[in-house]
C-alpha cells in the first residue's frame, strides 16, 4: 500500500518506523530536519509532491489545531479512492468534517502516547478505532495495532470523547493541580519524584493538545468530580476524622482494584 504521512512528530515518526518496511511510505513535515533519520521512505519537501505519489492512504499526524486545515490543503491533491485518516486525541468536530467531506476515512487514537508509553513494548497499551470508519481503513489499523500487540477497542466518535474525558482529562487535571502547587524541595520522596516525572512529561506536550483534551465537552463533569472529592478530603483533614479517613481510603482501594 502507498501511504502518505503528514507530520513527523512523536506519533507520526512512530507510524513511519512501523510501516516503512511493509509499505511504500512517503512523509512530509514543515520542518525537514524531523525527517532526517528515517530510512526506506520518500521525504517530501513540498506537499504538491503527493500528486505524483498518488497514495492509497493519507494519515494526518499534525497538531490537533490544524488537522482540518491540513486535510483541506491535501485532499484536492489526492485521488477520491484514497482513504484519509487521523490519530487525533480529541474527535470533537471531526465526525462532521468527515461527513461533509464525502471521503472514505478512518479515525484512530493510539492511547499510549510516546511521552509515557514504551513503544518497544506496547502489550499493556490500548488503541481506539472509531466505529464509523471505512471497513478497509479499520482493517488496516486493526492489523497494524494487532501486530504491535496493542489492545484494540472500537467506539463511536461520541463514545471516544466520553472515554478520553475520563481516561485523559482526569489525570491531566490532577497533574496540572500538582504542578500548580509545586515548590522546590531538597529531599523529595519516591512518590513525589514519580508525580514530578508525570507532570514534566505532560507539560512537555503541545499547549493546544493539552487545552483541547481539557476542553473536551465531557471534561467539565470529571473536573467537578475531582473538586467534590477534594472538598470531601479537606473536610476529613480539618476534622482529623480518622474513622472517616479509613472509610475514604477503603473506597479508593475498591475503586482501583
Amino acid at each position: 500500500m502507498k501511504i502518505f504521512i503528514i507530520g513527523a512528530g512523536k506519533m507520526g515518526s512512530w507510524l513511519v518506523e512501523e510501516l516503512c518496511f511493509d509499505h511504500d511510505v512517503a512523509v512530509f513535515d514543515v520542518n525537514p530536519s524531523h525527517m532526517k533519520h528515517f530510512i526506506n521512505i520518500k521525504r517530501f519537501i513540498n506537499l504538491e509532491e503527493v500528486r505524483e505519489f498518488n497514495p492509497d492512504l493519507l494519515i494526518n499526524c499534525v497538531n490537533l489545531q490544524i488537522t482540518e486545515k491540513v486535510f483541506d490543503q491535501v485532499i484536492p491533491m489526492i485521488s477520491e479512492k484514497c482513504i484519509i485518516a487521523d490519530i487525533a486525541s480529541v474527535k470533537n468536530g471531526l465526525a462532521d468534517y468527515y461527513r461533509n467531506s464525502g471521503r472514505r476515512f478512518v479515525s484512530t487514537h493510539p492511547m499510549f502516547g510516546p511521552t509515557f508509553g514504551n513503544v518497544r513494548n506496547l502489550s499493556s497499551e490500548n488503541a481506539i478505532i472509531i466505529k464509523e470508519s471505512d471497513d478497509e481503513g479499520k482493517k488496516f489499523f486493526h492489523d497494524l495495532f494487532d501486530r504491535v500487540k496493542l489492545n484494540i477497542y472500537e467506539y463511536t466518535f461520541e463514545e471516544h470523547d466520553r472515554i478520553t474525558a475520563y481516561s485523559l482529562s482526569t489525570p491531566f487535571a490532577s497533574s496540572l493541580v500538582f504542578a500548580a502547587c509545586m515548590k522546590k524541595i531538597d529531599a523529595p520522596g519516591t512518590t513525589f519524584r514519580k508525580h514530578m516525572e508525570i507532570a514534566r512529561g505532560l507539560l512537555s506536550e503541545d499547549d493546544y493538545l493539552v487545552s483541547e483534551i481539557l476542553f473536551n465537552p465531557y471534561t467539565l463533569k470529571q473536573v467537578e468530580s475531582i473538586n467534590q472529592q477534594l472538598s470531601y478530603l479537606t473536610h476529613i483533614i480539618k476534622d482529623r476524622d480518622y474513622d472517616e479517613m479509613v472509610k475514604f481510603l477503603e473506597k479508593l482501594r475498591e475503586n482501583i482494584k
